[in-house]
This record gives structure tokens, sequence and C-alpha cells, in this order.
């Protein structure tokens, strides 16, 4: 019941602590009621002052100046009503009914200009300084565009007050004043304070990393624009008084060709639509969606389903058409009220912008709408979860058909990969448009053959084995029919040899081309190996019989029509068709020896060995010097799997050799990525570097569409974090991770995320972090990944968002991941992890009730599955938290839980693998002496310490940072404590000392420091 002053002002207190929204809200406007039929107004003021704060920061505007009118009468009437702080909130306040005022359109200027003429009479009665004023009339004339330049004068100069706004927020304000006058580097240096930590408010740093946004992408210093939407936009998410950031954040997605990501943002914040009591701040969100939408709209998206106001379903199309109205109304309305085009003009300016970046900048985050790499010419497809984003640039591809078959065949006889993108338009071209056949293309029946072979290469990609089989087998026969003898022989030799290939593994010889498409090598569950050995060793003796008849040099030979129009250099040809049935050997080889490993009979060794000296040796003798690379590749690849990372390494670079030597450098990117990879190994991370970005390079350079770009990429992070390029390394995951996903492969995509996340994470970037790890979990994303996999990555995020203090929203993911894991019954110890943690972060969270039940939890966890130090841990954590929290019996309920983690100690087997117990000990008479002397019991504090420092002696080396700690401790209680100063000098110059010979020297100086300050108060 809220019949008395005192239970209202317990409501009020109660309602202070709920975050704002508005259940917080509409709780305040019945306190309001309630409070308004006592005597004195004192609780009355309290209510409003509540009230008018929600409104404040849910986006209440056109509320908001109300509240403050009844709040001026008060003090004009019954000014003894108020408290100090509550009578500094009245002239504080002053400032938000302004810029309340400037929200909406209807209300006058000369309003707005009455109540800043009102605030500056008050506060000069009261003697306050003017500069408060004068950021009014600034805000006024920035906002109508009249003035500006005199008004910002007027205000920066002025020295700032008490009642200024917070340093962060002015900072902002200096900031956004140098942006709108075209000084984007200007202004970046003027917020560095905020952006650095230095200053801070319950606004900043979010409000300015959302304007930042634009600024930074426009400079090009793309890696701070991430981190600033990753950390910024988390803390916007659907708050009603943030509106306007919002939209900056949506406006990002679009001018970053982030626009799936934006999607995502448009349906968490579906509510907005519908926030209307801050209608300038309405504006500037449905700007954003706008920018938005238009991006979709212009690249075709218009029909792609997206989240919009309540009520019905909407497209990209659809929305936009709805918005516009609404839009252009509001600026019409504030442009007529300000008799200026200023607010209009700026709205014009964003809806021009057209994206800053020419591909997708990777944010780290899983998106549901990705990134397209469709070929040139193709569109990607509208839906639920549209392709998004600039295709992959690809060579130009004839309008012509018999230029475009002639260009695809010239660049299959050079192996060169950008022929797939041609092969798909000619088979695109035959299937759409029943396009003629032109006899100068030679028979229609080689096309077939061709286009055959290619789709083979497509369905093995796809892991349809049995049915991109059939494909060669298909082309085989069409080109014995066209008396096509080496092609015939070599597709049916590509043939056996993916017939000993099932689920995806990769395939160091693949180059593509026209002899190795395969890209795919892992255990046999094909037909019987035997029978296929057999028919590959049939296939190698009618290679040599082909050979003998004709030879590959000397005089020319006679050619069919078929031959005539694919080979004209014929000799050459056949002696790549020679080769692939020589490499399609090896390649079964290998693929055998690999099943077998480590353990492989001798045998299958030299089978390989032998199938890998033949292919090298022909290649040489051709001088063929790509397939000679290619054995060795092979070669380097077992090596590498037997541990033998230095022939690996040697190979690997004779490879590359053979490769420059062959003219086709496309052919290089594979093997310097599988060197780079050894070479990480071998904690050469430089070189590894170097080579990871050439073979990224060269695949793009040359539409090697078929090179794993993603794992190369997560590679490439993975180096540049051991090279301490901490910015490169965010890159190249964020990359890596958005190219997993475009590939479908999730669980990898998720992996490398959890990697992006201890990059950031290391490198202070925690809240970063805790962004990429959200997007992993989102209910979408979790259902599709390994268990074991989202509980890493819950555990993680988790310990993040302890780090950050955001310690409810920590102990949730806790106790979800608890659930998870308790009926993991090979892995019970980790329950007991997750509920120790779980009840520490409930203690943070000041959810005691709960936090009881956890750690109880968490000691029967231990009980069945032991984890003594972070049961322990967790214990003086407990009493740690428990003497900040609890007044009355905080010590004796502190000594309990020390008292438990001793009895855990003292059950703990000796010599257990992991565990020491001289440090458990110590830290458990560290925590224990703090305890006593914040109860002011210094002659048991100083025993606990000294026996900290006791137990911190059996440590060695380890033992000596905490043992200084504890000393430290020591000398406090009996400096401060007991007053023992020359005593503690004595202590202090002793440890001081050991820690130097230590090389503690950061430790030493620390005691010195306190050594001194006592030395003077002997």
């Amino acid at each position: 019941m809220l019949d008395t002053p005192e239970a209202v002002v317990e409501a009020l207190r109660e309602n202070n602590e709920r975050p704002h929204g508005m259940p917080r809200t509409v709780t305040a406007e019945e306190l309001v009621e309630a409070a308004e039929p006592f005597d004195k107004p004192d609780v009355l003021v309290t209510a409003l002052l509540e009230l008018m704060s929600a409104y404040e920061f849910t986006g209440e505007h056109r509320k908001s100046p109300v509240v403050f009118a009844r709040l001026l009468k008060l003090w004009d009437t019954a000014p003894e009503s108020f408290s100090q702080w509550e009578a500094h909130q009245v002239f504080w306040r002053f400032k938000w009914v302004t810029t309340s005022l400037l929200q909406v359109p209807e209300m006058p200027l000369a309003s707005v200009r009455s109540w800043i003429e009102q605030m500056r009479v008050r506060y000069e009665a009261a003697e306050h300084g003017m500069q408060p004023v004068a950021a009014m009339r600034y805000h006024v004339a920035h906002h109508t565009g009249t003035g500006v330049d005199d008004a910002y004068d007027l205000w920066a100069t002025r020295p700032r007050t008490e009642l200024s706004d917070c340093e962060a927020c002015e900072t902002r304000h200096f900031a956004w004043h140098q942006v709108v006058a075209g000084d984007d580097a200007g202004a970046l240096d003027t917020w560095r304070p905020v952006f650095d930590g230095a200053q801070a408010c319950t606004e900043e740093p979010q409000v300015s990393q959302a304007r930042a946004l634009l600024p930074l992408l426009r400079l090009g210093r793309t890696d701070e624009a991430r981190s600033h939407h990753l950390t910024g936009y988390r803390r916007v998410r659907g708050h009603t008084g943030m509106q306007e950031e919002v939209g900056l954040h949506l406006e990002f997605c679009a001018l970053s060709r982030n626009e799936g990501r934006g999607l995502e943002i448009l349906a968490e914040n579906r509510p907005l639509f519908e926030a209307t009591g801050a209608p300038l701040a309405h504006l500037e969100f449905l700007t954003g969606v706008e920018v938005l939408l238009a991006r979709l709209v212009e690249d075709g998206h218009g029909d792609t389903p997206v989240a919009g106001p309540p009520g019905r379903t909407w497209t990209a199309g659809g929305l936009s058409a709805h918005v516009r109205p609404e839009a252009d109304r509001l600026s019409a309305a504030f442009d007529a009220r300000n008799g200026t085009t200023t607010v209009g003009d700026r709205r014009r300016s964003r809806l021009a912008r057209r994206p800053l970046l020419d591909e997708p900048l990777p944010l780290g985050l899983r998106s549901s709408a990705t990134r397209s790499h469709a070929p040139a010419g193709g569109a990607a497809g509208a839906g639920a979860a549209v392709s998004l984003g600039a295709a992959t640039a690809g060579p130009e591809v004839p309008d012509d058909f018999l230029s475009l078959v002639t260009e695809a065949r010239r660049m299959a006889r050079l192996g060169h990969p950008g022929d797939t993108r041609l092969w798909t338009r000619i088979a695109e071209r035959v299937a759409d448009d029943g396009t003629a056949h032109d006899d100068r293309l030679g028979p229609e029946e080689l096309l077939r053959a061709e286009l055959a072979e290619q789709r083979a290469y497509l369905l093995m990609q796809e892991d349809r084995h049995a049915e991109g089989i059939a494909e060669l087998e298909l082309a085989a026969g069409l080109f014995e029919r066209l008396t096509m003898p080496w092609q015939a022989l070599s597709t049916r030799t590509r043939a056996l040899a993916w017939a000993t290939t099932s689920d995806a593994a990769t395939d160091p010889g693949r180059t593509a081309g026209d002899d190795d498409h395969a890209d795919v090598v892992s255990p046999w569950v094909g037909p019987d190996a035997e029978a296929v050995r057999a028919q590959l060793d049939a296939c190698l003796r009618e290679a040599e019989r082909l050979g003998t008849e004709a030879p590959f040099t000397g005089e020319p030979q006679p050619l069919g029509e078929a031959e005539a129009v694919a080979c004209p250099d014929l000799a050459s040809e056949r002696a790549l068709e020679y080769l692939t049935v020589l490499y399609s050997s090896l390649f079964a080889a290998y693929q055998d020896l690999l099943r077998q490993l480590p353990e492989a009979p001798d045998a299958v060794r030299e089978r390989f060995e032998e199938s890998a000296r033949r292919l090298r040796s022909e290649a040489e003798r051709l001088s063929v010097r790509h397939h000679a690379a290619n054995a060795r590749q092979f070669v380097a690849d077992i090596a590498a799997q037997r541990g033998d990372t230095a022939l690996a390494e040697s190979e690997l670079r004779a490879a590359l050799e053979d490769v420059d030597a062959s003219g086709r450098p496309w052919r290089g990117s594979r093997p310097r990525a599988l060197l780079a990879q050894i070479l990480l190994a071998e904690q050469s991370p430089a070189e590894a570097t170097e080579l990871l970005h050439r073979a990224i390079s060269d695949a793009v350079r040359y539409d090697d569409t078929d090179f794993p770009l993603a794992p190369t990429y997560a590679l490439l992070g993975h180096a540049s974090s051991h090279l301490g390029d901490s910015a490169g390394a965010v890159r190249h995951l964020s990359e890596a991770a958005a190219r997993f996903d475009q590939d479908g492969t999730h669980d990898e995509a998720a992996q490398v995320r959890l990697q992006l996340a201890d990059v950031l994470a290391n490198t202070g970037q925690q809240a970063d972090a805790v962004a990429v790890l959200e997007s992993v979990l989102t209910d979408e994303a979790a259902s599709s990944l390994d268990e074991r996999l989202v509980a890493q990555a819950r555990l993680t995020l988790a310990r993040g968002m302890r780090e950050l203090e955001e310690y409810l929203a920590s102990a949730e993911e806790f106790l979800r991941l608890a659930d998870t894991v308790a009926v993991w019954e090979d892995d019970r110890t980790t329950h007991t992890l997750v509920a120790a943690e779980a009840a520490t972060t409930l203690a943070m969270a000041d959810r005691w009730e709960a936090a009881g039940t956890a750690y109880e939890r968490a000691v029967a966890a231990h009980a069945e599955a032991p984890h003594p130090p972070l049961i322990i841990h967790m214990m003086r954590e407990f009493a740690r938290l428990t003497m900040s929290a609890r007044e009355e019996d905080g010590v004796d309920a502190a000594l309990r839980h020390l008292a438990d983690a001793d009895a855990v100690l003292a059950a703990v087997p000796d010599a257990t693998a992991g565990f020491h117990s001289w440090y458990e000990s110590g830290e458990i008479h560290y925590r224990r002496a703090r305890v006593l002397a914040q109860a002011d019991r210094f002659a048991e504090a100083l025993t606990e310490a000294e026996a900290a420092v006791a137990a911190h002696e059996h440590g060695g080396q380890r033992g000596e940072m905490p043992r200084a700690e504890a000393v430290r401790f020591a000398a406090l209680v009996e400096g401060n404590g007991l007053g023992r100063f020359k005593e503690a000098v004595a202590r202090l110059t002793t440890a001081a000392s050991r820690c130097r010979k230590a090389d503690l020297t950061e430790a030493a100086e620390i005691l010195d420091a306190l050594r001194e300050e006592y030395a003077t108060r002997q």
C-alpha cells in the first residue's frame, strides 16, 4: 500500500534500481499520483524528479517539460521541500527542458527561447555562471542553422561551471560541431578523451561512438569504425531514448555494405517505429532506416522481407514507401517551425550518401544475411536470408557465344581458374535461351563433353561424388566418340581417382584447370580399393601405349575435327593429358596412404612414393613444371602428416620454384598457404604472413573461386596475432568468419569467432569480444552449432560480461550454461566449474539468494566431480563480497566461507596434479587477514597475514609475487592498525630487498613507497 510517505519513498527507491523502460516510466507516473495527497510536498518533489528522469531516458520529450513546470512551481512556493541535491537538479534540468522542446515541432521557437531566458534569469539570481545558458543557445542555433558560429564562440569560450554538461557530453557537442563543419579528422581528435575512457557518463561513449561511425569510414579508419559499431550498438539497442543512435548504426551498415547486419538491427529495434515521444530523434531514426532500405531497393532486393512497425509483414520496398511520407512530414514540420531548411537539408544529405567501401567491412559478427560471392553477371536472389553486398570480381564475360566458348577453352588449356565463370555462363546460355550451336566451335558433342566435365567439378565441390563421377564418365564416352583418346583416358582416370574420395578434406595438389579439379580427399568408402588400383594401372599402361604410338614431341600429328578445334597444339595438349593420368594415379595413392597413416603398410607407402617420383620426373622431362609442383605438394603433405616438417618445408619451397618456372602463377596459392601453415608451427609468423597475403592476393587476382579463402584468412589472422598485429588479426579473423558463413560451415565460423573474441579481449577490447560472442549465441545461430562449441562460446561470453561489470547478464549466461553441462556424464568437472562461476557472479550482481543456491549447487557438484582451485576461489570471493554487502553479520559469514575453503583444501590429496596447496593456503590466509582487518581485529589479521607470507614461501620463485603482496598487507595492518611503524618499516625493508633480488622491480617500488611513508610517521 502506498498510503504513507515512507511507503512511497521506498517504492521510489525500488523503481530507481530498475532499468529505464516502459515499466519504470509507468510506475513513476503512478508514484507521482500516490505522492500528491500528502500534506508536505517533499515526497512529490522526489517523485516528479524521478518521473522526469524516466521521460528523459525513454525519449518521452513531449511530456518532460510539463513535469518540470510542476517542479518549478513547487520550487517557487515550497523551496524547503527540496533537498540540496534536488535543488541542484532544478537548475540542472532547465537544460533538459530546452532540448526537449527542440524535439517537438509544434513548440514555437519563441517558447523555446523564452525558457532559455527564464533559465538565464534564474541562474543569474542564484549567482550561477552563464556557460550552460550559452550552451542552450548554441543548441538552438545548431538545430536551426542560424547564427551557429557566433553562438558556438559564445559558448566554447566561456569557463565551465558546476551546472555545465558533463565533460563527455560537451566533448561530443564540440566534436559534432566540427563534423558538421566538414572537419572529420579534427572531430576525432576532439573525441579522443571519450574514446580513450578519460571522459564518460551514462550516455557516453555510446552516443559519440554512433556519431563517429561515418567520419571514421570517410577517413578510412575502418578498424575503429568496426569497434565503435560493435561496442556502441550493444549499449543503444532497444532503447527508445537512443533512436537517433540506432539510426546512425543502420546508416553505418548501409554505407559499409553490411546490409544484412542492418536488417538484424532493424528487427531488434522494431518497437522504435512506435516511439514518437521525441519527434526529432524519431526523424533521425527513420532517416537511418531509409538509408538502409534505399541500398536494398537500389541493389534489386526490394522484395526482401524486413522488420517494420508491428501488425503486418513488410518488404524493403514496402517499408521504404511507408517510412518516407512520415519522415518527410516531420522534416517539413521542423523546417516550418524553424523558418529554415536546415533539418530537411541534413536529411536529404544523408539520403544521398552511397556506400563508402567497395567490399563489405568484415565485422566479425554472425549475420543471417550473407555477402554474395556470385559470379559476375549473376543476380543474387531475394528471400528471408538474402545474399547482400558486392559480388566477387571476375573475368570479362563475352556476349558473343563463339568468343565466350573460345576464351573458356583457351583459359582451360592454361589451367587458369578464371575459366570456371566462363563455363558457368556457357552452361546458362545453353540451358536458358537455347543458344544454337556454332559449327565453328567444332562438333556439338565436344561442347557437351566439356560442360559435363565442368558439372562434375561443381558436383564434387558439393560432395555429390556419385553424380560427379557419372558426369565424368559421360564426358569420357563423348570424347571416345569424338576420337579423342587422350581426353577420354584422362577423364576416365580422373573418375577412378575421384571414386576414392568421399567427404571433404583438402587436396594439396588441387590446382584448378584441366587436370585436377577434385578438391576433396578423405577415407574411402567407395568401390573396392584393389579393383580401382587395377583399373588405374590399366590406365597407366594405356597411356604408355598411346605415348608410344604418338610421341609428345617430334613431327606434327594428324588431327581429327574435334582435336583441331580443342587442341591447336596437339603435342602439348597430349602431354598435359598424359600427366593428368599420372596425377590421378598419384592422387589415389595419396589417399590410400593418408587413410592408413601412421602405420601404413610398406606397399602402400612405396606405391605413393613411386607415383610421386614418376609424375615429377615426367613433368620435368616434358617441361610441364606445374605438375612437378603438384607431385611435391603431395609429398610435402604426407611429410607434414608424419611430423617431418623439414622435408615438408623443402618440398613446398621447391614446388613454388616449379610454379614460378611454369608460367602459371595462379598455381602458387595452395603451396604458399601450406608452407605458411608449417612455418607457423615452427614459430616463423613473419614469413608465414607474407606467404598468406600473397596466396590470397593471387587467388583474388586470378579469380580462383575454389581457393579456400575462409581457412586461409583464419590462418592469416592467427599469424598476425603471433606477430602482435592485433588490428590485422581482427580484420583477417572477421573476414574468415564471414566467408565460413558464406560457405555454410557454421561450426568453423563459430570457432573463428571464438578466436576473434580472444584476440579482442586480450587487447583490451572486451566489449567488442562480447558483441562477437553474442552474435554466435543468438537462438538461430546456436541451434545449428555443436553443443560443446556453444558451451565454450557461452562460457567465454559470461566471463566477458563479468569483466564489463554486466554481472546480472553474466550470471544469466552462467546459469544457462550450468543447465546445459549438468547432463554431461563424460565431463562432470565442467559442471562444477560453471556452477562456481555462476555463484560468484550472482554475488557480484547482489543477487544473494540466488547466489546462495548456486553456491550450494557448486559445492554439491564438487563433491561429485572435484575442482578444488575453483571451489576455493569461489569461497574466497564470497568472503570478499560478503564483507561489502552485509553490514551486520558480514564478518561471521565471511569467516564461515573461509572455513569452508580450509576444509576443501584439507581434503585435497597430497601431490594432486595441477594443484598448488601452498598458493591456495596462502590466499585463504590473505583473505582472512583482510576480513579481520575490516572488522578492526588487527592482531588476528596480522597473524593471518604472516601465515599467508609463510605459505607463499613454499612456492619458490612463483610464490614471490603473492608473498610480496601478503607482506605489504601485513605492514599495513602493523602500521595503520596497530601503530607499530618501526616494525612495519623493518618488514618492508627486508621484503623490498628480496623483491629486487627476484627481479620484481615494481613490487619493490611499491614496498619502498610504503616504507618511506611509515619512516616519516615513526
